[in-house]
């Protein structure tokens, strides 16, 4: 996101620690990069403009100081770039790359641009391309696995940058010259570890401040580890520290070695919670989440992280609510320690309660917004106090805050493969408590990836239902976003798995979106029919106000068809039906377009009367906004008859109820009576 650092890997604690500010080193290799945004390139060379953005590469293992470098950079030269920095992160903390579709969408949306759900790879880099054409605009590309996905998010702009950060070369794009981290330079290393310990017991044994240097390479993370061993306790010389260090013999990196004895001098309950925390979805936690890992209280969870901060072992993530990140250098160490200490089925309980909490925390999150229920007041009341939010707002915050590991923790569930059940409901009440704070239409990005998670484990289980549900889900979000086709797909297989199980409920709906999508792609007879199909399923079960909404739904169908006839029998039973419900303000609706259809069909008079008799349905069902559109029809259809002075008393009249009762949307009213019927068929049941 747009000035949203995202230090996956290390560094930021190796360049600006919480003991001080400032960054430490590095200066040839700042001097370096900066040299290299001004040097010609090979297409400069050659007398051609260059048509893409020039890519620095900053290279090293995750604890060097890769990102505190890249992020100095771009601090240094941002404002060169007028049009902002963007920054994303391309590798999870466990190595897997990040999909190159997230993270287009992410930088699209820290552009302000919209991300239809469901778009595919190649249309989101290419929106993001067209969007950064004409802008001067610096990308941090920070953990990038590969070439590939740096290549995907180039900009075809060449007064862009793009700084990458990454373990090793970016073989594929052209005239990249990494610049190559080794460890700080002994000044740097001891200046960073006084940051720690404050300057007398380096002063007082400067030899042995440079010893622990050695015995660490230089190497920024293992220095922060080290630093914090020696802030935690005061009454230890730098000088055995050293000596602990240089008498470790064992293969590993010095960070790996630093861990090891830090994590072997820890107290046991927070040994083990820093062991569970690269259980960690996306190596985010906040206390509920170290809580559920360890087995612990919330509050002694917060005691427990806040500590681990203090020893370098976390940091914080700056946001609102608590919220603690594993540096991406320590997580691969992390699960080693867990692999060794830990048996297998403790990891996996470990993980259940993790998942728990988190469908417990998300109940309570979607609850909270439901106290007007006397249900869901008592179910509210009836949850644990730790789980509990105090307000709405406090709800919505926690879920905007904790959004990355919530969704992490959903792809991870399902990649698990024996948690399925604990999957099941953590990614239902994921999506009601997401739909009851963003709403369906600002969330359907985050909703397609979750129905479709859905899908696989429907589909791995055997669990044709929810395989229905999951496909009529995923069709609508297409249907929203203009690709009718893939809806269309969705919906019939859909209606396959809701036939197979034995659900009325999903193949009836699946008949009917099947048919809103020939009515999409202009195939008003297969519409009609699959309508037709639906109404069936509805009047076998004696729904009679579904019903009637799909009368509706059929009579639009015909009615693009040109088949008047057929349009004016199928409103008049959709009015009858909405009568026998006692469905008034849907009754005055089908009237209105029953009568637009008379109009149509050249029968004007007949007409009149009907928009008259909407009128006064729409007057009983207290529905201004109606009732203004349909005097606007009355108007239209006078002025047909001959007779613009009655058309204008009723225009005025229209005005009147306009002024008593304003458009909240600005739409045209005679838009909103063409379309009333039409959006009211298309509404879900």
């Amino acid at each position: 996101m747009t000035d949203q650092a995202v230090d996956t890997d290390d560094a930021r604690l190796s360049a600006h620690t919480a003991a001080g500010d400032g960054f430490l080193g590095r200066t040839r290799e700042l001097k370096e990069l900066r040299a290299d945004i001004e040097r010609a390139g090979l297409d400069t060379l050659s007398g051609r403009k260059a048509p893409r953005a020039r890519v620095l590469l900053v290279a090293g293992r995750p604890g060097s100081g890769r990102t505190a470098l890249a992020e100095e950079l771009v601090r240094q030269v941002a404002g060169r770039y007028p049009d902002g920095v963007l920054r994303a992160r391309l590798g999870e903390p466990d190595g897997t790359p990040v999909p190159v579709e997230r993270a287009a969408r992410e930088l699209l949306g820290a552009l302000g641009l919209p991300t239809p759900a469901g778009a595919a790879e190649d249309d989101l880099t290419e929106a993001l391309r067209a969007a950064l054409a004409d802008r001067r605009t610096l990308l941090l590309l920070d953990d990038a696995p590969g070439a590939e996905q740096v290549d995907a998010l180039l900009p075809e702009a060449p007064d862009c940058l793009v700084v990458a950060v990454s373990g090793g070369p970016l073989t594929g794009i052209a005239d990249v010259r990494p610049c190559t981290l080794g460890g700080l330079d002994t000044k740097s290393a001891v200046e960073l570890l006084t940051r720690f310990t404050g300057s007398v017991r380096i002063t007082v044994d400067p030899r042995s401040a440079e010893s622990l240097a050695e015995a660490c390479q230089g190497h920024p993370a293992a220095l922060v580890l080290a630093g914090g061993w020696l802030a935690a306790r005061p009454q230890a010389a730098v000088s055995d520290l050293a000596k602990r260090l240089h008498a470790d013999t064992d293969d590993g990196t010095p960070l790996a070695r630093v861990l090891r004895l830090v994590h072997a001098q820890l107290p046991g309950p927070a040994a083990r919670m820093l062991r569970m925390l690269s259980l960690a979805p996306a190596g985010l936690a906040d206390p509920h989440t170290a809580s559920a890992l360890a087995g612990c209280s919330v509050e002694g969870a917060r005691a427990v992280l806040d500590d681990l901060v203090a020893l370098g072992l976390l940091r914080t993530t700056g946001s609102p609510l608590p919220q603690y990140e594993v540096p991406g250098c320590l997580h691969p160490l992390l699960k080693a320690l867990a692999e060794t200490h830990e048996r297998p089925a403790e990891l996996q309980l470990a993980r259940a309660r993790m998942l728990e909490r988190t469908v417990r925390l998300l109940q309570a999150c979607r609850t909270i917004t439901e106290t007007d229920s006397p249900q869901a007041r008592e179910k509210l009341n009836a949850m644990p106090r730790e789980v509990r939010f105090p307000t709405p707002r406090a709800a919505a915050d926690w879920l905007r805050v904790r959004r990355p590991a919530l969704l992490a923790s959903a792809r991870l569930a399902v990649a698990d493969g024996e948690l399925d059940t604990l999957a099941r409901r953590l990614l239902s009440q994921l999506v009601r408590a997401v739909v009851a704070h963003v709403g369906t239409r600002a969330a359907a990005a985050d909703l397609y990836g979750v129905h479709g998670l859905v899908l696989d484990v429907a589909e791995r289980r055997g669990l044709s239902r929810e395989k229905a549900a999951a496909l009529l889900n995923l069709g609508d979000l297409d249907a929203q976003t203009g690709r009718t086709r893939d809806a269309l797909a969705r919906y019939r297989s859909a209606l396959d798995a809701g036939r197979e199980a034995n659900d009325p409920y999903a193949t009836g709906r699946a008949m009917e979106s099947v048919g809103g999508a020939y009515q999409e792609l202009g195939d008003h007879d297969r519409a009609a029919d699959w309508y037709g199909r639906a109404l069936s399923e509805r009047l076998a079960r004696g729904e009679r106000e579904q019903a009637a909404r799909l009368y509706g739904r059929i009579a639009t169908a015909h009615t693009y068809a040109g088949r008047y006839g057929e349009a004016l029998r199928n409103w008049r039973a959709a009015v009858a039906g909405y009568r026998k419900s006692g469905d008034v303000a849907a009754q005055a609706r089908a009237l209105s377009e029953l009568a637009r259809v008379q109009e149509y069909a050249g029968r004007p008079e007949e007409s009149l009367r009907t928009c008259q008799e909407a009128v006064e349905w729409a007057r009983r069902a207290e529905d201004v906004r109606l009732q203004a559109a349909l005097q606007l029809r009355l108007a239209d259809t006078l002025e047909h008859l001959g007779d613009p002075a009655s058309a204008h008393l009723h225009r005025a009249a229209a005005e009147r109820m306009l002024d008593e009762e304003p458009s909240e949307d600005g739409a045209s009213l005679e838009h909103d009576v063409s379309a009333c019927e039409i959006r009211s068929a298309a509404s879900e049941d």
